[in-house]
């Protein structure tokens, strides 16, 4: 059984350049609460420092929330695995353009689960304008109302 969750905010604000596999370094109750379908990628967004690349305001909550360690912090940074060249690419490509790197999809592969990664760039508000512009006609077309 393969499991996704979407960055759906992140799709409507951002243009996607290029995208990313990771793994992601987590706890065991994190791994049993993701594949439980406990997991929030809203406001979430990744750096790269000292050689790594983070993942920061990603949400887990525990499993078992009686459970849960003590001081345990949902929104913790957390590890992501990746090769050397990728980390490197990747700094130098934020750090260039001013482009920013998101987390846009978590799912499960034969029993792992990774993180899809974009490169991206901010939308300007009248690319915005323009996609839910196309969205309001299509649904008016689907609809089969017409004013």
């Amino acid at each position: 059984m393969q499991l996704e969750f979407f960055n759906k905010k992140a799709g409507f604000d951002y243009q996607f350049l290029e995208k990313f596999e990771a793994g992601i370094e987590l706890n065991g109750q994190e791994v049993k609460s993701i594949k439980t379908g406990h997991i929030s990628l809203a406001g979430s967004y990744i750096i790269v420092r000292g050689g790594e690349a983070w993942l920061i305001g990603t949400s887990v909550p525990p499993y078992q929330v009686k459970n849960a360690p003590k001081g345990y912090d949902q929104e913790r940074a957390r590890r992501l695995l990746l090769k050397r060249k990728e980390v490197d690419y990747l700094m130098g490509k934020t750090k260039e353009s001013g482009l920013t790197l998101l987390p846009t999809k978590v799912y499960t592969t034969k029993g792992l689960i990774k993180v899809e990664i974009a490169l991206a760039r901010h939308k300007k508000m009248s690319d915005k304008r323009e996609v839910i512009k196309k969205r309001e006609a299509q649904r008016e077309i689907t609809s089969g109302r017409f004013f």
